[in-house]
């Protein structure tokens, strides 16, 4: 048996006649082999055969087809799968190539593609120089499911990032990829980066590239460049499509919404009670993942350019006329602004989450910003029009808006109750008086406190009772003191202008 293979299947005989109690003679010459080579297998130190097989166990089911048939096929379109050839083979030729052959062709179609097939693309891996490049993307976060007092928050993420050191910055989007959301998250994540790299790189982002059919002719948005200009940064771009690319920021986009879902897990809900206070849970959790790569941060932030003396422009611009109604329109939504503004031209600087309303060179108020849905969306606050509509109560009942004039639940169903109760008339007037009640300063939480005692109690509500809720705490007209000048008590002004005579 000398110079021969002992192959695993020898090893397994043996290994089972020594488990039915067989000696080492006996259990080596059921296997086949010497006693000697027991002592090597003993001590783990034999090396099974590893010949393969060199012929064939059954006739090839593709041999007739494969050079006349699927070679073509392959060479002309190397993209095309086994199972594609295999169900273009049965219609064909029907009953003559079962489903299970699959395997078998896979196999041939993998040899034909390692042997004759196209060149595949190489991913070149980069070496990033500190302070060298940063990358922007943008990530869908519907998947993490927050909510806002109970409201699906539909949210991305700007996502920023270090190449060399891996530090990063994330802020809460509730807009889409807008010039806006990019240039505020850049700006951010640079001032809290301590510096600007030297190339800021991001995919083909629309709101930074103007994307045209012939690429020689691509070139950033006016809004774009003026940005990276100001920071002194080079904007580059990867290709179109090809997402490894931008694999120092795809990869990180899973992770970061990877730790906040396990934060969301410990945090035991995923309820907030504003968006501020989701923006801060996220930034904690973004601190807390810097910390950890603290000393490669420090190593790179040496490498970052000085920052500028301010930041740029983070907005768009748009000039509006206040309608008769006390209303604006942005972006198919509609806005109430106080009734003082009708007539007048104002300029909107639109940013990611809200509206600032300018006349001349006064903001005259900041607004949640609100996106439309598949219908136009309207934004009216109650405090912008009461004034008029205390004089015009009638006017309430059939508003455009009227759904949008109630500050709370309490006081939709104390409009349903006094709508049930009187008549058309008196229930607009005594609505509106407790209405033009609560918009006075620090008064609607006790007016809503008021209307919840009264639907508990099954009353109606009355104007009278909501106005005496705050008879005490008006302040009484001061008394002033009349006092009579007579017209020589001029001269003493004439003595000053005349050097001391009159």
């Amino acid at each position: 048996m000398a110079g021969k293979w002992i192959t695993s299947c020898q090893i397994r005989l043996y290994m089972e006649s020594k488990q039915r109690g067989k000696t080492n003679k006996v259990a080596a010459a059921v296997a086949g082999f010497s006693e000697r080579s027991t002592y090597r297998i003993e001590e783990r130190s034999h090396q099974p055969s590893k010949r393969k097989r060199g012929w064939k166990t059954r006739l090839d089911p593709f041999e007739s087809a494969w050079e006349k048939e699927l070679m073509p096929l392959l060479q002309a379109n190397p993209k095309l799968e086994a199972r594609t050839l295999l169900e273009e083979l049965q219609r064909r030729y029907e009953d003559q190539y079962p489903d299970k052959l699959l395997r078998t062709l896979q196999r041939r179609v993998k040899q034909w593609k390692a042997i004759s097939g196209p060149e595949k693309e190489v991913i070149f891996r980069q070496n990033h120089p500190p302070g060298w490049q940063g990358i922007s993307d943008f990530t869908n976060a519907d998947e993490l499911d927050v909510t806002i007092q109970g409201d699906i928050l539909h949210h991305l993420f700007y996502h920023y990032r270090l190449a060399f050191s891996g530090w990063e910055y994330a802020q809460v989007i509730l807009g889409g990829e807008s010039y806006t959301a990019l240039a505020e998250g850049v700006q951010n994540a640079f001032w809290n980066s301590g510096g600007v790299p030297t190339t800021h790189r991001t995919d083909s982002l629309s709101a930074a590239y103007k994307n045209c059919s012939d690429k020689t002719k691509e070139e950033f948005t006016e809004s774009y460049r003026e940005l990276c200009e100001h920071y002194g940064t080079e904007p580059t771009r990867n290709n179109k499509g090809i997402s490894h690319e931008n694999g120092s920021i795809e990869s990180p986009n899973r992770h970061l919404k990877n730790k906040i879902a396990q934060a969301l897990m410990l945090r035991g809900s995923r309820d907030f009670t504003s968006i501020d206070i989701y923006r801060a849970f996220v930034c904690e959790i973004i601190a807390r993942s810097n910390k950890r790569i603290e000393k490669e941060y420090t190593e790179e932030r040496e490498f970052l350019k000085l920052l500028p003396e301010r930041k740029t422009t983070d907005y768009s611009e748009e000039r509006v006329r206040v309608t008769s109604s006390s209303t604006i329109s942005i972006k198919s939504v509609v806005y109430s602004v106080p009734s003082r503004l009708i007539g007048m031209i104002l300029k909107v600087h639109l940013y990611d989450d809200r509206l600032e309303c300018y006349a001349g060179a006064d903001c005259i108020g900041t607004f949640q910003r609100i996106r439309r849905n598949k219908t136009r969306r309207h934004c009216i606050d109650y405090h912008h029009i009461i004034g008029s509509l205390h004089h015009k109560p009638q006017a309430f009942r059939h508003y455009t808006y009227r759904d949008d004039l109630f500050p709370s639940f309490a006081f939709r169903q104390a409009w349903e109750l006094m709508d049930k109760q009187l008549d058309s008339k008196r229930a607009c007037n005594e609505f509106v008086k407790i209405l033009h009640e609560a918009s006075r300063p620090e008064c609607e939480k006790k007016v809503n406190g008021y209307l919840e005692t009264c639907l508990s109690e099954g009353r109606l509500p009355k104007s009278e009772e909501v106005k005496n809720l705050f008879a005490g705490t008006l302040l009484a007209t001061p008394s002033l003191k009349e006092t009579r000048l007579q017209l020589s008590d001029y001269d003493v002004f004439l003595v000053s202008q005349q050097g001391g005579s009159v």
